[in-house]
């Protein structure tokens, strides 16, 4: 009969299946197909996978419901049936391991990112995860087993969530790479503590790496912890051949790296992707020959307390933080990339707009087509050649959140201090047609980020030995049709650490004036956007085309009417920016869909007397 895990766990080392969609795969089920819906359409086919594993010696079968939760069933259409895709994952397994083998409810990450870095909070990832395991408890699993996490604070929500409901056995499992340290670089040193705090039973690492960068990991955890430790590698890395991924590691192989681990404190050994019941058969004989490690001496963390850093004063940071902290006006120039590598235009037109008055110079990162620098190329070269400081702005679109962390502290490293975080709009699909967009994470979890880089720390929590001096902004839109949503997103944005808001183009006071109360209590400055018009078409443009822009159908009207349609959009736009200045910290001009010429000539008109009388609407 089945005997409590953790008592069997004490008596010996037990050795858990291998991969289950890696066996599917090559029973024909394709990539593309919900793996975790086949416990519904074919269940003799999952059944007969876990009688493989049952024959090859597992005394723990691992149910196949890795990607059943709601949020990752959901991208199939499938979120109604979570419960009954659980339940009978279960009681597939069940019936494959009979008496002698322990089932464990198998549950992976959401594949959403949550707080801080996402917008899943973890209260709504714990809901998540408690859903799931209520269907693997109903099911009759034995213990849980979550695993595949490349994010700690997940992984403490997932525990959460499964011990609101249920008090059996839980194996909780990071994934790491070749170093030791999580996909998002948290350390061993970090996450063993975090994850028996939060109640693990056992502690342990599996996916991605093969068995010997893994056995280096297994033992810096056996020093951290006094939990029971679980070890399940990978094949080895993946190879392509012929065009397909291949693990190239041979049963004999996994099973000498089985009893390594054994010797390392190991009491749970199974295999992750690549893994078939070839692997685990001699695994489990390499096991059984082995001694378990009896007693492990635990260290103290290499890692050790962080110190905790104070941000550098704003108006150390750069001259935008210096002239808004010092409660003076701010003006915004903006330079964009141009297609090809003649940037000279641009450096000279951003020199103009320095006589003209300009603080700093908005370097956007719109997601156009045609081969251009990156903005953060263009805004170093602006620094460097122009003198003048570069608000870079840096979006989520292309980069996942390693990848942004890297561009953030490389532009820091290259002088760059002022960012403006955004979500950022999805990849044009014209001339382009299979360009793809990232979005791993939003602008509230690249705001986290930036402003634990300027506590000294990276995504991982680990030091940085000094903190960034980044001056951090972030985008606001007033105007969006989901309003309320808008408002709250922007709550988060400031308790994420946004120092200062850019609002869209401005056209319409009456409606700014309305929105401006509930601007100011995020507590932070405004810089507000104004675009230099100068066509008929352009106005027209972001009255129709720019999401949440309002454009008075009088401004229209009287630039169609006018004998000087380009003459009377600067006047407006001299107005509309003179009006502002009584209301805001600061502008921004751009000229989008508009000539450098224009946002030049506006500029200038600023730094003038008022003479001209605008085409405001009337209040």
């Amino acid at each position: 009969m089945r005997g409590p895990f953790l008592d069997a766990l004490s008596e010996r080392v037990l050795v858990c299946d291998g991969a289950m969609g890696t066996v599917l795969y090559a029973k024909g089920v394709f990539l593309n197909r919900c793996f975790d819906e086949l416990n519904l359409t074919q269940s003799g086919l999952v059944t007969g996978v876990h009688a493989q594993y049952v024959h090859a010696g597992a005394d723990v079968l691992e149910t196949n419901t890795f990607g059943a939760n709601c949020v990752k069933l959901g991208t199939f259409g499938l979120a109604d049936e979570t419960q009954a895709i659980n339940v009978a994952g279960a009681m597939l397994a069940r019936r494959a391991a009979g008496d002698s083998v322990f089932v464990a409810g198998a549950m992976g990450p959401l594949g959403v990112r949550i707080e801080p870095w996402g917008r899943t909070g973890v209260d709504e990832a714990e809901a998540v995860f408690r859903e799931q395991a209520v269907g693997l408890a109903q099911g009759g699993v034995d213990l849980f087993i979550l695993e595949t996490f490349r994010d700690v604070n997940e992984l403490v929500a997932a525990i959460r969530g499964v011990r609101q409901v249920s008090q059996l056995p839980i194996v909780a499992q990071m994934t790491t790479e070749d170093d030791g340290n999580t996909l998002d670089g948290t350390p061993p040193e970090t996450f063993a503590p975090a994850l028996e705090q939060a109640g693990a039973d056992v502690i342990g690492i599996n996916c991605s790496v093969g068995p010997a960068a893994m056995l280096e990991t297994i033992e810096r955890i056996a020093r951290l912890t006094s939990r029971r430790l679980a070890a399940q590698p990978n094949a080895g890395r993946p190879r392509d051949v012929d065009g397909r991924n291949l693990y190239l590691c041979s049963p004999e192989y996994m099973a000498r790296y089985a009893r390594r681990f054994v010797a390392a404190g190991v009491r749970l050994v199974g295999g992750c992707c690549g893994t078939t019941p070839d692997h685990i058969r001699q695994i489990a004989a390499s096991v059984r020959a082995s001694a378990p490690v009896t007693q492990r001496t635990r260290v103290t963390a290499d890692a050790g307390p962080v110190a905790v850093v104070t941000p550098v004063p704003r108006a150390l940071r750069s001259t935008l933080g210096r002239v808004l902290d010092a409660g003076q006006f701010a003006l915004l120039g903006e330079a964009a990339a141009p297609r090809g590598l003649d940037l000279a235009a641009v450096v000279a037109g951003v020199h103009r707009q320095q006589t003209a008055g300009i603080c700093a110079v908005s370097v956007p990162d719109y997601p156009r087509n045609g081969a251009r620098v990156s903005a953060l190329a263009l805004a170093l070269l602006l620094r460097q050649q122009s003198g003048v400081e570069p608000v870079l702005h840096v979006s989520c679109r292309d980069r996942n959140l390693m990848r942004l962390q890297s561009d953030l502290l490389g532009a820091h490293a290259m002088g760059v201090r002022n960012v403006l975080l955004t979500t950022g709009d999805p990849a044009p699909q014209t001339a382009y047609a299979d360009a793809t967009s990232v979005f791993e994470v939003d602008a509230i979890g690249l705001l986290n980020m930036a402003s634990r880089l300027n506590r000294g720390l990276d995504i991982g929590g680990r030091s940085l030995g000094a903190p960034t001096e980044f001056y951090i902004g972030a985008a606001v839109n007033p105007f969006s049709p989901e309003l309320d949503a808008e408002w709250r997103r922007l709550d988060f944005k400031v308790e994420a650490g946004a120092e200062y808001l850019l609002t869209p183009p401005i056209f319409d006071l009456d409606a700014f004036d309305a929105v401006l109360p509930r601007l100011r209590v995020a507590g932070v400055p405004i810089i507000a956007g104004v675009v230099a018009l100068e066509s008929v078409r352009q106005a027209e443009f972001h009255a129709s085309e720019v999401v949440g822009v309002r454009l008075p159908e009088a401004l229209l009207d009287e630039m169609r009417l006018s004998a000087d349609p380009g003459e009377a959009g600067h006047e407006f736009s001299v107005a509309i920016a003179r009006a502002l200045r009584d209301r805001v910290e600061g502008l921004r001009i751009s000229t989008l869909h508009g000539s450098p010429e224009a946002g030049e000539r506006l500029l200038s008109a600023l730094a003038a007397p008022p003479s001209i009388q605008g085409i405001v609407p009337e209040r």
